[in-house]
């Protein structure tokens, strides 16, 4: 029943707490599998989260049933209006356990670190005073093993409970039996005071904690980006209501609304500037690091920084919808989420424990048959006990990919799941929407012709004036940047359009309507691609000539056409250019440096196709490619055995970007192209493609590091363990120190550097 695709109901995010290893994690996912209405759960070691979607509110309150049953404790996540906090500690906190821990040890520990330089050994540190007494080795051992290691039984009796295993079973049984050979020996000693092992249960306890404690403060680390962007989330918002100002929270504020924006304050929610001039620091949104200038009609951002000017912004969207908002759960959805990369750790963790326990008790029976040393037999088992210890395993994936996405975050370069992040590292091909990804979008008339006698009024340039008037008619209210290039020139000349009715886009072609002042002589016009006007009618010679020679000059030309007594005619075109961006050479450089091949696709003419490949280096590209077909060239590249990564912008792009291994949105483009996409680019610029393929190269290299040392440490360690090379207090340290490489390895993540 839970295996069904679950995609139509809500997901929940709650935080786990209790969970120690791997195996925890595994369990808890078991759990919530088994719950009635629960679908696609996942539960992420290093933030301590799960993540599932339930069909009801009751099949919500089941599963967190569930994750109690498993033995874990649940805390609702935060609202979106809140920062993530942790938990409230109750009793001593971790560092203080550690310390106390540290003090009741050291006295155990001393006699192991001078004996062998005492005459005697242990037993000249016994009569020297060094060493303690047996009953003060208890009284200070007991304390470590039952009060401070106390969170070790209660983890392991959950794990029992549900017939399952994880670390802190493995620790609580090792320091047990250390603890529990020493009371023997201790009761049971007729002579001189036997050797005791209090010390190895109390330092692997203190060793464990200490870890635990380090491993606590680096993950801390891990979530900075995430803690960064929740710390932009202003606390109120200064809002006009009835001619007055009023300080609200800013999930009280309604849209439309306006709100007042003082110099150094942070812009509560989006909106559109209507009064003021100032520029906005957006860097921790953008990655942007130069100011943005604002003015009347500009869009600005929750979370950005006003700078010298005092602004009034009507809001666009909500708290909760807002740009800002977005990106925190876009962040918390990838860091949160499992990379396929994980089921090899999940399957091996499932049997982990298990495998573990039969070793100690074969190295055990191993030592006391074969060497007749039941008692060094018991020790060795307790060190392999000691030392399998699954965390590092964990937290090899997790780890990194929350350090990878955040690093990204901060470039602005938003990650929206963890398989996005783990396919971006094996791209060989990117392909490149044009218009608005490698060129500005912002195309520009540069030229305009007239072709028939009716418009030869005074002079070319009423004839050119009655062009842009009729193509003004048909593109006012259109989101193409051809339309608004068209809509500019416009109000530069001071052309007025016509009224203009049963306006209709045609697909990859253009538009047509119905043009006029006078509802019964509209004629109908339309305005387009080549395409269009050869299929609309045979144009006339000299009209080609004209449009080839201004595409050989790098224009998109677009035809002007009337429909009048049944027959179409082409009554001028218009010939636009658009600017290149300023790093899009760079960037397909980079990418062929990297080894990743560059194809950029338009619906464009050859000329302006070949005119922005010159400029930018590309040597592939295809031209005269409809939106519906960008998908195809896509799907026959991936069909090729490529591994493909669609850059693009608009509504045009969303196929192709949704039939790629990866798609990559420009946020400056449309809503559809960026749900479409699994990385969104918070800026329209190229570099930072190369900058998301280079960050999930750098991320999945640390995670192979991170397994193979995870995975090398168990291999090497048990074995050593077994045959007797690892005292229980080398195993607890090497165990400790396992997670903390593990988790530092990842945050190294950090030094990447951006050229």
């Amino acid at each position: 029943m839970n295996s069904s695709p679950a995609n139509a109901f809500p997901t929940h995010h709650v935080g786990v707490t209790g969970m120690t290893c791997a195996s925890c994690a595994a369990r808890i996912e078991r759990a919530l599998l088994k719950t009635p209405g629960v679908h696609t759960p996942s539960v992420n070691l290093a933030t301590e989260e799960a993540t599932f979607q339930a069909e009801s509110p009751a099949a919500e309150a089941a599963a967190l049933a569930a994750i109690e049953k498993a033995g874990y404790g649940v805390m609702v996540r935060p609202t979106e209006q809140s920062s993530p906090a942790a938990e409230t500690p109750r009793g001593l906190s971790e560092g203080a356990r550690v310390l106390l821990a540290s003090l009741f040890s050291l006295p155990l520990v001393l006699p192991m670190a001078v004996g062998p330089f005492l005459e005697g050994g242990l037993h000249g540190a016994m009569e020297s005073g060094v060493a303690l007494p047996p009953l003060w080795q208890l009284a200070l051992a007991t304390p470590v093993q039952f009060w401070l290691g106390a969170r070790f039984y209660r983890a392991a009796w959950s794990a029992v409970r549900a017939l399952s295993g994880n670390m802190d079973l493995l620790v609580a049984l090792g320091t047990t039996a250390a603890y529990a050979l020493s009371v023997f020996l201790l009761v049971s000693a007729n002579g001189p005071h036997p050797h005791l092992y209090f010390e190895s249960s109390a330092v692997v306890i203190t060793l464990v904690l200490f870890g635990k404690w380090l491993e606590a403060r680096a993950k801390k680390q891990t979530t900075s980006a995430l803690r960064a962007l929740h710390a932009l989330r202003p606390d109120v918002a200064t809002v006009e209501r009835n001619g007055t100002l009023v300080t609200v929270a800013p999930a009280h504020v309604r849209l439309q609304e306006v709100f007042v924006v003082k110099p150094g304050e942070r812009f509560a929610l989006d909106g559109v500037v209507v009064e003021g001039m100032s520029h906005a620091d957006e860097s921790l949104l953008t990655g942007e690091s130069m100011p943005v200038a604002k003015e009347p009609g500009a869009k600005v951002t929750g979370g950005a920084v006003n700078g010298e000017g005092l602004l009034r912004v009507r809001t666009t969207s909500t708290a909760a919808e807002s740009t800002l908002a977005r990106i925190i759960r876009l962040v918390e959805d990838a860091q949160g989420a499992k990379a396929p990369i994980q089921r090899v750790v999940d399957k091996v963790s499932a049997v982990f424990v298990p495998v573990v326990l039969v070793l100690a008790v074969l190295t055990f029976v191993g030592w006391w048959v074969f060497q007749g040393d039941a008692l060094q037999g018991l020790l060795n088992a307790v060190a392999v006990l000691v030392i399998a210890c699954p965390c590092a395993l964990g937290l090899a994936t997790p780890a990194s990919i929350m350090v990878g996405t955040g690093l990204a975050a901060r470039q602005g370069i938003l990650i929206k799941d963890a398989q996005s992040l783990e396919l971006a590292q094996g791209i060989d091909t990117v392909v490149f929407d044009k218009t608005g990804t490698l060129t500005e979008g912002k195309p520009k008339i540069v030229r305009i012709a007239a072709f028939d006698a009716a418009f030869d009024a005074a002079s070319d340039a009423a004839s050119e004036e009655h062009v842009l008037r009729h193509a003004v008619s048909l593109q006012r209210g259109s989101e193409h940047p051809l339309a608004k290039a068209v809509e500019d020139a416009a109000l530069v000349r001071g052309v007025e359009a016509l009224p203009c009715a049963e306006l209709r886009a045609i697909p990859g072609r253009g538009v047509e309507g119905m043009v006029g002042g006078d509802p019964l002589a509209r004629t109908e016009w339309a305005l387009g691609s080549r395409r269009l006007a050869s299929e609309r009618m045979q144009v006339p010679q000299g009209t080609l000539q004209t449009a080839d020679v201004w595409e050989k000059d790098g224009l998109t030309v677009s035809f002007l056409l009337e429909k009048a007594g049944g027959a179409w005619a082409c009554k001028g075109i218009l010939g636009f250019s658009d600017a290149v961006k300023p790093n899009a050479a760079s960037a397909v450089a980079k990418l062929k440096a990297r080894g990743v091949a560059s194809l950029m696709l338009t619906g464009d003419n050859e000329g302006a196709a070949k005119r922005v490949a010159q400029e930018i280096g590309l040597e592939n590209f295809e031209w005269g490619v409809l939106p519906g077909d960008k998908s195809a060239v896509v799907a026959r590249l991936r069909a090729a055995g490529h591994k493909v990564a669609m850059v693009g912008d608009g509504i045009n792009d969303a196929p192709a970007l949704a039939a790629a291994d990866v798609g990559m949105a420009m946020s400056t483009g449309t809503d559809v192209a960026m749900h479409a996409s699994g990385v969104t680019l918070m800026r329209g610029e190229p570099l930072l493609v190369v900058d998301a393929i280079e960050i999930s190269r750098r991320t999945y290299r640390k995670i192979h590091q991170n397994l193979f040392w995870a995975f090398i440490y168990n291999v090497i360690g048990i074995p050593l363990a077994a045959f007797g090379f690892l005292s229980p207090v080398l195993a607890g340290g090497a165990m400790a120190l396992s997670s903390v490489s593990v988790v530092t390895n990842a945050l190294l993540l950090k030094t990447m550097r951006f050229k």
